[in-house]
């Protein structure tokens, strides 16, 4: 693609890396057979390359962005399924990233839109204000009908029990089982733990059956990846973790920084990538980035051990999160830790689209994140599951509140495989639930 920006455009390091992935697109629209949106609605501009050519026109312009630009691109999902597809390498992420950025200094936005966004960045990345937010929404619930449609939407989503704080998300350090294999640090997350704790409680019960030792390093918050892909800046969320991870590096060390949300996962990756131009920060970013694992890369690397069955034959239908297969490109080591672990393996027809969830997408577009979720719910019901594995708490409470199947982290069952306890989901008293 040609593009004509002037040199003074050029000398932000932001609009030069624009540049640089603009002049990678061949106009192909191979991106557009797998885009969701531009599935959804035939419109060339919900597409990927539709995308980029409003990217393009308003960034070379110079100009603010206009409705048509904040329209479309606050319904990319960030799925990064075009990624995938793209024959040229097109690195969408960190383009649309940009444009959002750009989006939210300039946009004139209506002004319960920006209350709706500014509520939400201040809300969940915040653990302790999550959790009085849900509790809130409890107290809502009976008022729904009476609600603008939009709130109706996020109070379909709130849970209907919030966990307190759990020794998971305090620093400290669980000890490796028998002799120690690998120092591991883990994200305890923001959102995740309010919402189900046994995940973190999992990923930790067997990181140390395997002989790692896993710490939770002082410090460590959100990894800025709800605001950073709201076009805002997450950048001190994520030097508040690289500096507590940092330390712990330069102390006992660190062999992986462990990630059980694949939509951190993604944007911890991309820490050397957003501190670039960071003077102090940008070789312990890049250290960082270097490190960080989802954990069932970590989980292949150790290994199961040997004799691991399945506690009850059970037939597990994998949803890929678009986070872990698409922006991670993670597709392998899911499928084949359940498979090693004794369970019949079953995938979801057209898993390569997204579910809906996408950060704060089905609270910001509740419409199409319904249809996706619904086109989901569809698909993994036709494979006729016990269960459903997914691998981040977003993709969970998306399909979760569409289906009345049990949905579990990939963790829960692995650690249930190789002596941990039942997961809750799969208990006796949840089946006598449903």
């Amino acid at each position: 693609m040609q593009t004509s920006f002037t040199l003074a455009q050029l000398a932000d390091s932001g609009t030069a890396e624009a540049e640089r992935i603009l002049r990678t697109c061949v106009h192909c629209g191979f991106c557009t057979a797998t885009c969701p949106t531009y599935r959804l609605t035939g419109d060339e501009r919900d597409g990927p390359r539709g995308r980029i050519y409003l990217i393009k026109d308003m960034l070379e312009s110079g100009r603010d962005a206009g409705p048509v630009e904040t329209h479309h691109i606050d319904r990319c999902l960030s799925c990064l399924s075009c990624m995938t597809t793209c024959p040229s390498g097109v690195h969408y992420m960190h383009l649309v990233d940009h444009a959002r950025a750009h989006i939210e200094k300039t946009a004139k936005r209506p002004v319960k839109v920006r209350l709706t966004r500014a509520a939400l960045r201040l809300i969940l990345p915040h653990a302790g204000r999550f959790r009085a937010a849900m509790g809130l929404a409890r107290l809502a619930r009976p008022f729904r009908a009476v609600l603008p449609p939009d709130l109706r939407g996020m109070l379909d989503l709130a849970p209907d029990h919030v966990f307190a704080r759990s020794a998971q998300e305090a620093p400290g350090t669980f000890p490796a089982q028998g002799a120690r294999r690998m120092r591991v640090a883990l994200l305890p997350g923001c959102v995740q733990p309010a919402l189900n704790p046994e995940i973190n409680a999992a990923a930790i019960r067997l990181l140390t059956r395997l002989g790692a030792e896993v710490v939770v390093a002082k410090g460590i918050g959100c990894c800025g990846a709800l605001t950073h892909h709201m076009g805002r800046d997450g950048h001190g969320f994520a030097a508040a973790n690289i500096h507590a991870w940092m330390a712990e590096m330069e102390g006992a060390g660190l062999d992986a920084i462990i990630v059980t949300a694949s939509g951190c996962g993604t944007t911890v990756k991309d820490y050397g990538h957003m501190f670039r131009d960071d003077p102090a920060l940008g070789g312990p970013a890049a250290k960082i980035s270097a490190l960080a694992r989802d954990v069932t890369e970590v989980l292949s690397a150790l290994g199961l051990p040997d004799g691991t069955t399945a506690p009850r034959p059970l037939r597990v239908v994998y949803h890929a999160a678009c986070s872990l297969q698409h922006g991670q490109k993670v597709k392998d080591p899911p499928r084949d830790l359940l498979r090693r672990a004794g369970f019949t393996l079953l995938d979801v027809p057209d898993g390569h689209l997204c579910c809906g969830s996408a950060g704060t997408y089905n609270l910001l577009q509740p419409e199409l994140a319904g249809q996706l979720r619904d086109a989901k719910v569809a698909a993994i019901e036709g494979t006729k599951p016990d269960v459903i594995a997914a691998g981040n708490i977003g993709c969970m409470t998306q399909i979760g509140s569409g289906t009345a199947l049990p949905l579990v982290h990939t963790v829960q069952l692995l650690d249930w495989a190789t002596g941990g306890p039942v997961p809750p989901e799969l208990s006796d008293d949840r089946k006598k639930k449903i």
